[in-house]
């Protein structure tokens, strides 16, 4: 459940038990053991969590073998994830359908934990622990290194930041990684870290997540070489906050160095890097990533806000001008870039003079994809006590507005791009082979989509193919390859 960063977990998890013997099936209802990855950011995720822990308890029980005889049915669900870390006993006490709830420190025994679930032993559940004040965890051996520990990071592998001369000769990990796939999408992210330093007031992920923590340079760069190897086309770098990336390991400019290290040393034909922290974004990484061939001309910053007062409430630095500022600095040097981010509205203390900053500065910036988020109070956030709230059919209006406006914005962005050139990777062939769709470089993997008119054009999932916009219908491109 939840983000690209539980992905990488759940991938992780599967490529630990698959060491030990375990199989990985598709279909829950094969399984003796049903693990559910939750997410606990917001509401909504913990109830989408809370729903699949139901529906896999559901599974308990025989069930027909399809030849009128029984099998061995579903003998155990195990939370493990987010919501699981971020409530341990309280959730365990509430979910009895959960035969065990575990944290991030069961990670590297999950094989272990799971073997005496089946057993019937009873897993006591952990009791919540702020994680910004745990030290992060020391792998023992080579094995542990090969994984981020979500809430610790990986103290194990190389920790050297010159990248000059790293090659995958070098590296000293070589494939096969700790890490099954547990789907063929020709895009697949990787972890730069865990965790988060910053104290964002309306955000629990670091209490839960831990403090933020590097992976080893030369552990990425492996484990994108060993994804270009099993066909995966692009690449997206994932954590809680990129432009942080490296100075736990005494480098702030490290990611500088990192991109042209993955693309000089692997075959992956793209990558783009999620979560820019706007106020973090330096010139030299702007540069980089926009003359840097491999990386996608793309640009996740997490802006939040406009109005310089709200976004100082909210622990976050900026303001319209600035933002604007970076905006302008990312499109001289890259003008076809997508520029993407999310926005808070109803914010303690927003006034209406603070929402029509941000609307104005949505405006000005003509970002191509926006997402728009009504602020929640969350348990555990400094936010939680802040006074005075928004009415909710305030923020219910604000939020209204501001969609319509940004699917305006965006829709005309889109259509900024007829007769644009782009660069598209094939996710899905329909059917009748008529068409295609992926998404270009300038557009997220979950942000927007291109349909490629093939005309008895051949292509292949996870081929990229050179295209002309011809037209658009809302925020998704249509596309016909280029001929040659």
């Amino acid at each position: 459940m939840g983000c690209a960063r539980n992905e990488v977990d759940s991938e992780e998890l599967a490529g630990r038990l698959v060491a030990d013997g375990w199989t990985i099936v598709d279909d829950p209802a094969d399984a003796e053991a049903v693990m559910v990855n939750t997410c606990g950011f917001v509401d909504v995720a913990k109830k989408d969590s809370i729903d699949a822990i139901l529906a896999a308890a559901d599974l308990k029980g025989e069930h027909s073998d399809g030849g009128g005889g029984a099998k061995n049915a579903t003998q155990a669900v195990v939370a493990v994830g987010c919501l699981a870390q971020r409530y341990g006993k309280e959730l365990a006490e509430n979910l009895p359908e959960a035969d065990a709830v575990l944290s991030f420190d069961d990670y590297p025994n999950i094989s272990a934990r799971l073997e005496a679930v089946l057993a019937g032993e009873v897993i006591s559940a952990h009791s919540p622990t702020d994680r910004r004040t745990l030290l992060p965890i020391t792998p023992v051996d080579r094995v542990q290194s090969q994984t981020s520990i979500p809430g610790h990071g990986d103290a194990g592998g190389k920790s050297d930041t010159d990248l000059s001369a790293l090659g995958l000769s070098a590296l000293g990990w070589q494939p096969p990684v700790l890490r099954q796939r547990l789907e063929r999408s020709p895009v697949a992210p990787v972890k730069l870290a865990s965790g988060c330093d910053r104290r964002c007031t309306f955000c629990a992920i670091p209490s839960f997540r831990g403090s933020f923590i590097s992976r080893p340079p030369a552990d990425v760069v492996a484990e994108v070489a060993w994804l270009a190897g099993d066909g995966v086309g692009e690449v997206v770098l994932v954590s809680e906050n990129s432009t942080s990336y490296g100075k736990d390991l005494g480098d702030l400019r490290l990611l500088e160095s990192l991109i042209p290290a993955i693309d000089e040393g692997t075959s992956i034909g793209r990558l783009r890097v999620a979560y820019l922290q706007p106020a973090e974004v330096r010139p030299d990484l702007i540069k980089v990533m926009a003359q840097t061939a491999v990386v996608a001309p793309y640009f996740d910053l997490s802006f939040q806000h406009a109005s310089a007062s709200l976004l100082r409430r909210m622990k976050r630095f900026g303001g319209e001008e600035a933002f604007l500022d970076l905006i302008a600095s990312i499109r001289e040097l890259a003008p076809a870039a997508g520029i993407r981010s999310n926005v808070i509205v109803g914010f303690p203390g927003e006034t209406q003079e603070d929402f029509d900053t941000l609307l104005r500065f949505l405006e000005r910036g003509r970002l191509d994809a926006v997402g728009v988020f009504g602020y929640s109070d969350e348990e555990g956030t400094e936010a939680f006590d802040f006074e005075p709230k928004v009415a909710p059919e305030v923020i219910a209006d604000r939020v209204k507005r501001t969609q319509d406006l940004v699917d305006e914005l965006m829709a005309q962005r889109a259509e900024d791009r007829i007769g644009e050139r782009v660069d598209v990777i094939i996710e899905s062939i329909e059917s009748d082979g008529g068409f295609a769709i992926g998404h270009a470089g300038h557009q997220g993997p979950d942000d927007a989509e291109t349909r490629v008119i093939l005309g008895g054009v051949d292509c292949e999932v996870g081929q990229f193919v050179e295209c002309v916009v011809i037209d658009v219908e809302g925020v998704d491109l249509i596309a016909e390859p280029i001929a040659g």
